[in-house]
């Protein structure tokens, strides 16, 4: 297995979020997640596109992009989490786990302060994943602050002292 960031446009990202925009539709009943991103979001220092690979296939996906006060909600130092995804044939193996604690790293080191995500009620394992990781619910922000099915997370990336918060670094679902 191989984490390896990628541009946000690269063609096996773009063949991993075609996956996850069906999953949303089939999920939800709707045309996906219309949340506007454009690959220079996920550049560094201001985030992080990843792909998890296996013999050279694409398994699992996810990303960050810097967020600072808007009127959407968000809060100075944040990061959001964007296009977790992984394929159904490689579910339950710790995969997003992976992604996740790895983007935890990258935007800390890149000065980020809070990790932030938006999920849904249809998405229980997504939910799960992220309570065991540490993060909790908090005040809507974003694109879908006003959809009832809509979830947002939070986890603070450094404590108050400026120290290093744990990442969800399990290698294996809870």
């Amino acid at each position: 297995m191989e984490i390896r960031p990628v541009p946000y446009d690269h063609p096996d990202a773009v063949a991993l979020d075609r996956l996850v925009q069906r999953e949303y539709a089939q999920r939800y009943d709707d045309e996906g997640d219309i949340t506007p991103l454009d690959p220079g979001m996920f550049r560094p220092p201001h985030g992080l596109y990843l792909l998890a690979y296996e013999d050279g296939r694409p398994l699992a996906t996810g990303g960050w992009r810097t967020q600072d006060a808007n009127p959407e909600g968000y809060a100075d130092g944040d990061a959001e989490i964007k296009r977790m995804f992984v394929v159904e044939g490689a579910r339950g193996r710790g995969l997003a786990r992976r992604i996740l604690a790895a983007l935890e790293a990258d935007a800390r080191a890149a000065g980020r302060t809070r990790m932030v995500l938006e999920t849904g009620i249809k998405q229980p394992e997504a939910l799960a994943l992220y309570a065991s990781c540490g993060y909790r619910m908090v005040t809507k922000f974003g694109l879908y602050r006003t959809y009832e099915d809509s979830r947002c997370m939070a986890k603070p990336l450094v404590g108050d002292a400026g120290t290093p918060v744990g990442t969800c670094s399990r290698t294996h679902s809870p």
